[in-house]
């Protein structure tokens, strides 16, 4: 049996009980370590220690290439891959099953909260959020700004958008990989301070352009959240244009941009003002 199973959020006493019980009686743990992480718990000893099992980390490459491996071993025996967050938060996860259903292994899965749910801490009502973007890293010859467009129609239509913020671990070095070796760049995670500089650049190379989006503007608010369900997380709401300049500490990070607020959504949101 194949079990993909939810951390939650934050903390590492974030699974469920039915969770931890499943991973106590697998015979393989397996870690997704690439598309969030546990904050304050990244240490895999920590969750060894927590767990009394041996965990194995699944990095981009193991998942999306050398999986077979986890997926053989499931015929026979439990395996359990745990996901921070919920385990069908990432597209990834759901080709896992689709696979395991091909080569009949059987599948479980273990719901968990993630930041598809959680963002309702920061006063907006879940069932008026839009369509979710990522927003990529830029680097210095690869912006693009194709998210502009899922915010531009949610914004029209006075839905929120709940901005999910590129990370990169053990990403692979084009300087290293050029010389024929193979290296890894140290772990990056964006900020809210990044994403909404990188939302007012795109405002303006649309504008420049003649693409402008109306909807979307510097004095356009937002609402900035870190480490959501830890004992520091922070919420704060301000335009795009002092986002950019906003530090609200360590990682992990989200980015909400505001549609149409309700009269009780204006009094919530007015609580994280800064």
């Amino acid at each position: 049996m194949l079990y993909l199973i939810g951390l939650g959020l934050c903390d590492v006493d974030d699974i469920s009980v039915k969770g931890l019980s499943i991973v106590k009686k697998c015979d393989k743990i397996y870690l997704e370590h690439y598309t969030s992480l546990l904050y304050g718990a990244d240490n895999v000893q920590i969750l060894e220690k927590f767990y009394g099992k041996k965990i194995i980390l699944a990095d981009r490459e193991f998942v999306e290439e050398l999986s077979d491996t986890m997926l053989e071993e499931a015929v026979d025996h439990d395996v359990a891959f745990l996901v921070v967050g919920d385990p069908l938060g990432a597209t990834t996860h759901t080709d896992l099953i689709l696979r395991a259903v091909k080569r009949n292994i059987k599948y479980k899965i273990i719901h968990n909260a993630s930041i598809m749910n959680a963002v309702g801490c920061c006063g907006l009502q879940l069932y008026s959020f839009g369509e979710t973007v990522s927003i990529p890293l830029w680097t210095d010859t690869w912006k693009p700004d194709s998210f502009m467009d899922k915010i531009h129609s949610n914004k029209a239509r006075g839905l929120h958008t709940l901005c999910l913020l590129d990370i990169k671990v053990k990403e692979k070095s084009i300087d290293a990989l050029m010389k024929g070796k193979i290296e890894y760049e140290p772990p990056r995670f964006m900020t809210v301070s990044q994403a909404a500089q990188q939302i007012l650049d795109s405002i303006e190379k649309r504008s420049s352009s003649g693409d402008s989006l109306s909807t979307l503007t510097p004095e356009s608010y937002c609402i900035g959240l870190a480490r959501v369900g830890s004992d520091d997380q922070k919420i704060i709401r301000q335009t795009l244009k002092k986002m950019s300049s906003m530090d609200i500490g360590k990682p992990l990070h989200s980015l909400v941009i505001e549609g149409e607020l309700h009269p009780l959504e204006v009094e919530m949101v007015s609580l994280f003002e800064e």
